[in-house]
């Protein structure tokens, strides 16, 4: 297993979020539109079988419970044939486990959405702030400085997407426009 970088050429500060139609855990469909109650949007590219993702659940899943303005959507876009364990059944044990606890996990069969966003790894995280009626990137990074699944970050986990969510909801640009995230790659169908 190699741990990647996410690239900083996906997105960029300012582009709208991509827009999106998912099967959700749930089973209903979600689209980008759905959130638009909410002052930002948390995009995290994961899925269930990478450890550098595992390693982020608990962050994400505070994250998602500890702002109320915020939408935390969970997109898993990886081959579930080459990796049973990414298999959407699989994805609903995650929730119903409350290993995964946000807003919304979706499944990206297609991996279409995570083409247009950008994504390259596990755990791939935009953050978005909502301007003039829509979703604009605000941070596109890491939640934390873990360099591993098994290291602990310098501060509390997830205290670098925390900042960034606060800046966001309090109209202001994060301090970081772009730390890069480390995880598996995305398990792309051939």
């Amino acid at each position: 297993m190699v741990a990647l970088e996410s690239e900083s050429d996906a997105l960029e500060t300012g582009d709208a979020a991509p827009d999106f139609e998912l099967p959700g855990t749930d089973g209903e469909t979600h689209t980008l539109a759905e959130f638009g109650d909410h002052e930002a949007l948390l995009v995290v590219f994961t899925c269930n079988h990478c450890p550098y993702a595992q390693a982020t659940y608990d962050a994400m899943n505070a994250v998602a419970a500890d702002y109320d303005d915020l939408a935390v959507v969970a997109i898993n876009p990886n081959d579930a044939e080459a990796y049973p364990e990414d298999s959407f059944e699989r994805m609903v044990d995650y929730v119903e486990t409350g290993e995964i606890d946000v807003t919304a996990y979706l499944r990206d069969e297609s991996q279409d959405v995570a083409r247009a966003y950008g994504a390259v790894c596990t755990p791939d995280p935009f953050l978005f702030g909502r301007e003039d009626g829509e979703f604009r990137l605000a941070y596109h990074g890491r939640f934390d400085d873990a360099t591993s699944p098994d290291a602990e970050p310098s501060g509390e986990p997830g205290f670098e997407m925390r900042a960034a969510v606060e800046a966001v909801l309090a109209g202001e640009t994060p301090a970081e426009a772009f730390r890069p995230a480390r995880g598996c790659s995305i398990k792309w169908r051939e």
